[in-house]
């Protein structure tokens, strides 16, 4: 079990996979006690290994190197001159000693301080051989960055895309940036825009053609967006570097938006009366303090009864999680709903009769795959991610079943609040791969801190992707 923080003086924190019946739940976190970590040398030359053969050749080379600067005669003993030969076993004897002390020396000075040693750059020095192991670092870490990726689209834009978001990365770096990494990278994209234009461009709906041709000019002209980046680059401008990249970024997410105006895989045959969304939709809840207190904006301004969340649902990769979750948007079965707060997780009150959605299975897009699984969650140990990851603060995903962790909660949802804290190996939450996760919270994350149990969704409305929206016939 995890510890939990308190959050509005709850001593536990709610259960997402089932009801909240209890003031005083608790967050059930699988920690798999496997995780180990390996760690290894760095570079050939910042490790001498302790072993036998090592040291013994270290001896050998530094009485050796000894020796060679003796002069032919030396004296041994009291007015007697000899050969060396005659006093090498003693001389070796204790020059191999002195070795033996220097190879410990130097050994727990790496241990000490593990830096290069520059003057131990001998050819006997056996090199380190090592596997440098560690977790994938590129999850996405907000909503934008995470739907972005998520969108299925041409495989020429997503290259160029995968180019650009490497820029995301490099910026990070402090202090010496490598820009000319940078302009490799958007110069490659050009590249690819340019050579690939006409299979970019017919990938686009009849009805999309001219808005997708606008974004597009707007990207590769000489006076594009690809360009400024380029020149802002060549400036070592990080601020310019990062707000042009942003732009180019946003534009290439709406034209692939615009290559992708379905599902690009089959629903299984047992789910095709289920409610499901082919697209993008947006969902705006308007929560007020149930104790009469105010939300306070964090960038200043008049502190106010109600706030707005607005949450992107992502059909692409959960059509049957967000196909229910619109449908009972549309149905008001979240209006005038409690909220239940805990340090990991503001939750939807289970109150609501079972009856109300549909029993929809676990559904979880892996990365690099086409369709959902179903019913199964992902080993994030054996390397699988998925493509809409719950380590993000303001993910939104379903709790599970109270009957069975296979399936989710047919209407129980829950906006998550990541915590690095609260994470294992790589950053990642330790319930990452275990739930439906189907959209984030792309306005209104400031609020998500503020919300205490007992606040009320006063509405939820679907303002954007009504059209996505695929009901049962029954429903029609």
């Amino acid at each position: 079990m995890l510890p939990a923080k308190t959050c509005n003086n709850l001593a536990m924190a709610v259960p997402l996979s089932s009801p909240i019946i209890s003031p005083k739940p608790s967050i059930n976190i699988s920690i798999n006690t496997s995780v180990s970590r390996r760690y290894c040398a760095l570079t050939p030359r910042s490790f001498i290994p302790l072993n036998r053969t090592a040291t013994k050749s270290f001896q050998s080379k530094l009485v050796s190197c000894i020796l060679s600067k003796l002069e032919p005669p030396t004296e041994c003993s009291d007015n007697h001159k000899t050969d060396t030969k005659s006093c090498l076993p003693v001389l070796q004897h204790g020059i191999t000693r002195l070795g033996a002390a220097v190879s410990a020396a130097v050994f727990i000075i790496q241990l000490i301080s593990p830096v290069p040693l520059s003057g131990w750059d001998a050819p006997f020095l056996p090199p380190a051989n090592a596997v440098l192991y560690s977790p994938d670092t590129k999850v996405p870490r907000t909503g934008e960055l995470a739907l972005r990726k998520a969108i299925p689209a041409n495989t020429n834009m997503k290259s160029i895309q995968n180019s650009l978001e490497e820029l995301s990365y490099l910026l990070r770096i402090p202090q010496r940036k490598p820009y000319g990494t940078m302009e490799g990278n958007v110069k490659k994209a050009l590249k690819i825009a340019v050579d690939e234009k006409d299979s970019i461009l017919a990938s686009l709906p009849a009805d999309q053609k001219e808005k997708g041709l606008a974004l597009y000019t707007s990207l590769t002209d000489e006076k594009g967006e690809l360009q400024a980046l380029l020149r802002y680059i060549k400036d070592k401008d990080p601020d310019r570097v990062s707000v042009a990249l942003a732009s180019s970024l946003d534009s290439i997410a709406q034209l692939e938006l615009l290559q992708a105006p379905g599902l690009s895989f089959l629903l299984p045959a047992q789910y095709s009366n289920y409610p499901r969304l082919t697209g993008r939709a947006v969902v705006e809840f308007v929560v007020e303090k149930g104790d009469g207190s105010m939300f306070t904006p964090q960038s200043g301004g008049v502190p106010r009864k109600a706030a707005t969340i607005q949450v992107v649902l992502d059909g692409y990769s959960a059509p049957l999680t967000t196909g229910n979750f619109a449908k009972l948007v549309n149905d008001g079965a979240y209006d005038g709903m409690k909220l239940k707060c805990t340090d990991q997780a503001i939750l939807s009150d289970g109150g609501i009769d079972k009856s109300v959605g549909y029993s929809v299975p676990l559904e979880i897009m892996p990365s690099g795959q086409f369709e959902p699984l179903y019913k199964t969650t992902l080993s994030i140990q054996d390397g699988e991610l998925p493509v809409l990851p719950l380590s993000v603060y303001g993910a939104v995903a379903m709790a599970h079943d109270d009957v069975s962790e296979e399936y989710s909660s047919p209407n129980q949802f829950f906006f998550y609040l990541y915590d690095k804290s609260y994470s294992g190996l790589g950053g990642l939450s330790f319930d990452e791969g275990q739930f439906s996760v189907f959209g984030y919270t792309t306005i209104g994350r400031d609020v998500l801190p503020q919300v205490k149990t007992g606040d009320v969704v006063r509405s939820a409305k679907l303002v954007e992707g009504q059209d996505n929206l695929v009901l049962p016939a029954e429903n029609l």
